[in-house]
């Protein structure tokens, strides 16, 4: 019996915030990084990706950056201190709800986010979610380089990772379903047959009323 998939965008959507975001005002709040220079550069970097206008890969590198001080076991234990934080009370209200839904329903559950593997890794381990497809960060002998592996899971490049994975793992998008928040999302919805905007953007909440998309709330 074909399985379907049910993917989902994870910041803003599966999370009530952003966990890239986040992630920069942890650091920021925890010393591992100047205040004044990288909070400002976090904040200017979210105000262009709700508008529309960010460099993703720019962005990724500047995030990547401070990995670059520390070995994989220093961050393991930095990044455990952020899910309990930071990620666990940012966890929408209804989202374990409808992992539920999908799972009694023998649905493949995969997460696709632009925000790097490194933040998002554990997320998904968290939320139960077997599959990952993300922006890759770069890692040579057991250490983060602070570069990108292959271009940002980001609009259009989510598309087209996510091909990549369905060949891999010999799976259909056949009705399959796409949850997300983002306009910058609307091509990966656009493509599915079951597009749902999840507590959307202004823009994508306009072109899902406009094409007859559901409009659910987790919050």
């Amino acid at each position: 019996m074909h399985q379907r998939l049910a993917l989902f965008d994870l910041d803003n959507t599966l999370l009530a915030g952003d966990s890239d975001y986040g992630w920069g005002q942890f650091m920021v709040t925890q010393g591992l990084v100047d205040e004044a220079d990288y909070g400002a550069k976090n904040d200017a970097f979210y105000q262009n990706y709700l508008t529309g206008t960010l460099d993703m890969t720019a962005y990724a590198e500047f995030v990547l950056a401070p990995l670059t001080h520390y070995s994989a076991h220093e961050l393991g234990t930095i990044h455990q201190q952020f899910m309990h934080t930071t990620v666990i009370p940012m966890i929408a209200p209804k989202t374990q709800a409808l992992l539920k839904q999908h799972r009694d329903a023998g649905d493949i559950l995969v997460i696709v986010t632009a925000t790097n593997d490194f933040v998002t890794g554990p997320i998904a381990d968290y939320l139960a979610i077997p599959h990952l497809i993300a922006t890759q960060a770069q890692m040579l002998n057991g250490r983060y380089t602070g570069k990108l592996k292959g271009l940002p899971c980001f609009q259009a490049g989510k598309i087209d990772k996510l091909k990549a994975w369905i060949e891999v793992h010999n799976y259909s998008i056949d009705g399959a379903y796409f949850y997300s928040d983002s306009h910058n999302d609307i091509p990966l919805l656009a493509l599915v047959d079951k597009p749902v905007a999840v507590d959307p953007d202004a823009t994508l909440k306009a072109h899902a009323l406009a094409n007859n998309w559901p409009v659910l709330s987790l919050r």
